[in-house]
């Protein structure tokens, strides 16, 4: 007995860690709120215990840079700034995933096995609820237009969206904005008369909104705001009832990633079963899954919006919009419009 001991000693043995061995690092550069995707990173940490994660948050435009500037490279990329991303990855900047959870994720979801959008979060309107004893809240771009317009001087100072020339997604947001809103310019220019403050991340338009100095936001990212609401009563989440964009935050292996296999690692937690169950139970980044049940799914946002919800492409249409000559000229606009 005492030998058949000593033998399941040593196989425990064989199979712990090491003592003294170094976890894998793996350096995560990403514009996405920690606060948010915390549940993400702690379950990967226990399915993944012989990998160290860093993970920093950074704004769109900062990851972007990293991608060609940082020495050494990050191991994975992930920013919700999709023409960004693919323009990076069509210069050559993403390393091919080919592992089973790659090649099945939904073709409309990625590119060339190198790219991949994980979540699947809606773009929101937010008001502060005392709102509703002033006027009535908005529900559809229209009554967002035609609200800025009869209260000009009421809400003048108090609206907040994000910046288009800061912000590499509300430069997006806006650009497809253009695409389905007929009036989309008058709604530009309604906001300059109104004064609208130009913020450079959701998170300062939900501070604002908390704090009373704002009480009315356009185009923020849905995943956020509704963390945030759940924490702060003051501050109600509008879907907009006849249409509501989509964005993917969108994840790749840098090509130059210094530990490339923690970064498959991770990139297939992202996709598998495991991950995506923990962003639809625990977040509301949405999961794209189909084979995943919970609060905050695709599927679900589907039901409840219908045809409504407007994803934004994960294709090679993206790439206009990084276009400099396309970008300065709808910037001009912008501010010639925000300006009137």
């Amino acid at each position: 007995m005492r030998g058949v001991r000593q033998a399941l000693l040593l196989v425990v043995g064989l199979m712990a860690p090491l003592s003294g061995v170094a976890a894998t690092p793996l350096v995560v550069e990403a514009a996405l709120d920690r606060q948010v995707v915390e549940p993400l990173l702690e379950a990967f940490a226990q399915a993944h215990p012989e990998i160290d994660l860093i993970f920093r948050d950074r704004s769109t435009l900062e990851v972007d840079a990293l991608i060609e500037d940082a020495d050494p490279a990050p191991d994975v990329v992930i920013s919700s700034a999709m023409p960004w991303q693919m323009d990076r990855v069509n210069q050559g900047y993403a390393r091919r995933l080919d592992t089973p959870q790659a090649r099945d994720w939904p073709e409309w979801a990625k590119w060339r096995n190198e790219v991949f959008g994980f979540t699947f979060e809606p773009i929101v309107m937010a008001y502060r609820l005392d709102l509703s004893r002033h006027m009535l809240p908005p529900k559809t771009h229209a009554d967002l237009h035609a609200l800025l317009t009869a209260e000009r001087d009421t809400l003048r100072g108090r609206v907040t969206t994000y910046s288009p020339s800061r912000s590499g997604v509300g430069y997006t947001l806006f650009q497809q904005d253009a695409r389905y809103t007929p009036r989309f310019w008058d709604l530009v220019a309604a906001m300059g008369e109104a004064e609208a403050s130009l913020e450079a991340n959701t998170r300062a338009m939900l501070q604002g909104l908390s704090e009373g100095r704002y009480w009315l936001g356009y185009n923020l990212l849905g995943s956020y705001a509704m963390v945030w609401a759940q924490q702060h009563p003051e501050v109600v989440v509008q879907v907009p009832e006849d249409y509501a964009l989509v964005m993917m935050r969108m994840a790749f292996i840098h090509r130059d990633a210094p530990h490339p296999r923690a970064a498959e690692a991770f990139l297939d937690f992202l996709l598998g079963r495991e991950g995506q169950r923990v962003l639809a139970g625990q977040t509301p980044l949405f999961s794209v899954r189909p084979d995943v049940i919970g609060p905050y799914t695709a599927q679900r946002l589907r039901d409840q919006v219908g045809d409504r919800l407007y994803p934004i492409p994960l294709n090679a249409s993206l790439l206009a919009f990084v276009d400099p000559q396309r970008r300065d000229a709808f910037l001009r606009r912008w501010r010639r419009e925000f300006a009137r």
